[in-house]
């Protein structure tokens, strides 16, 4: 009972979330307003995984092109997944790169923002595959071969996530008694 009431708190909360950032971005596509947001899910692996802190930019469809990373909103949820097709007045077409298909069409509106950096061992970085890589065609099949990779073998999975993880913790250095206890309440 007290796992479907946290549950229920847990999904409102996202839904909220998800209105508070959308709400942000389209307001200020002009502006170029940006939003920190974390990573939870695992269909970005290889090239965002879960915990990493990214950068969304506020744009328009007009402004990305296929290959580059964006945010987009399908009812109360966020995606952050890859471009495959160029926009169109119809919509646009995502997919993550350790998914076996992409994602149902998106509506035009949908689109929030674009990938501009991602946090690396508590560091930002330029976001990788950004414009004027994103027609780099080898970069993104390898991406997508080791991605499918991760997808159907979840040996090779779980053996990414661990290592991941561990390089962070080793890149970051020791953890101070506070910041142990609160990475464990995460």
């Amino acid at each position: 009972m007290l796992e479907s009431t946290a549950s229920a708190a847990h999904l409102h909360w996202n839904a909220e979330g998800a209105a508070l950032v959308a709400e942000a971005l389209r307001n200020n596509v002009g502006s170029r307003q940006t939003v920190r947001l974390r990573v939870h899910g695992e269909s970005m692996l290889p090239t965002l995984w879960p915990g990493d802190v990214v950068e969304i930019e506020s744009c328009s469809c007009e402004d990305v092109q296929p290959g580059e990373i964006v945010l987009a909103q399908r009812e109360d949820r966020l995606f952050l997944h890859r471009l495959v097709s160029r926009c169109t007045p119809n919509g646009f077409v995502m997919c993550g790169d350790s998914m076996p298909a992409p994602d149902p069409q998106y509506t035009s509106e949908a689109l929030l923002g674009r990938l501009v950096r991602r946090e690396e061992a508590g560091r930002f970085s330029e976001a990788i595959l950004r414009r004027g890589m994103a027609s780099n065609w080898l970069g993104l099949k390898s991406l997508r071969a080791v991605g499918i990779l991760l997808c159907y073998s979840g040996m090779a999975r779980t053996f990414a996530l661990k290592f991941y993880h561990r390089r962070n913790t080793w890149a970051r250095g020791p953890l101070s008694a506070e910041a142990a206890a609160e990475q464990e309440s995460l």
